[in-house]
């Protein structure tokens, strides 16, 4: 059983979508273990986005991810981060195949509707920036 992370982006929830991105995990056999809707500050998402820091997108993706709450989950299930990363689709939503979140949702690559944790190691890391384990059950 794996856990992965998802953030649904400001995006997305201005949009009033969460609801129909949720039920795609459900439907897909994913379970939301742990969800929650927040608004990230400055320093949150200079944090959880450090590794991005040398990359000339860096603040503009800070700036987009306190634009807005945002929601974030922990999915629990069998290969929960491929299933998650295949349900989310594509970075840019031009690629992205239809039916798919980011296909249905997202505007640009930058305004792109989802997170998702892209190795279970970071997974683990992602779960444990936005959740204490006694609040994901």
């Amino acid at each position: 059983m794996e856990r992965t992370l998802s953030i649904i982006k400001p995006d997305a929830v201005a949009k009033n979508v969460v609801g129909k991105i949720l039920t795609r995990f459900e439907d897909a056999g994913l379970r939301v273990a742990t969800t929650k809707k927040i608004q990230l500050s400055q320093a949150d998402a200079e944090a959880f986005y450090a590794v991005h820091k040398e990359r000339g997108f860096f603040a503009d993706l800070v700036s987009f991810m306190i634009s807005g709450p945002v929601v974030v989950s922990v999915l629990e299930g069998e290969n929960a981060m491929a299933k998650n990363r295949e349900l989310m689709g594509a970075t840019n939503p031009k690629d992205a195949v239809a039916g798919t979140i980011r296909a249905d949702f997202a505007d640009s690559i930058d305004a792109n509707a989802v997170h998702g944790s892209d190795s279970l190691e970071n997974a683990e890391i992602e779960i444990n920036f936005f959740f204490a384990q006694r609040e994901i059950f």
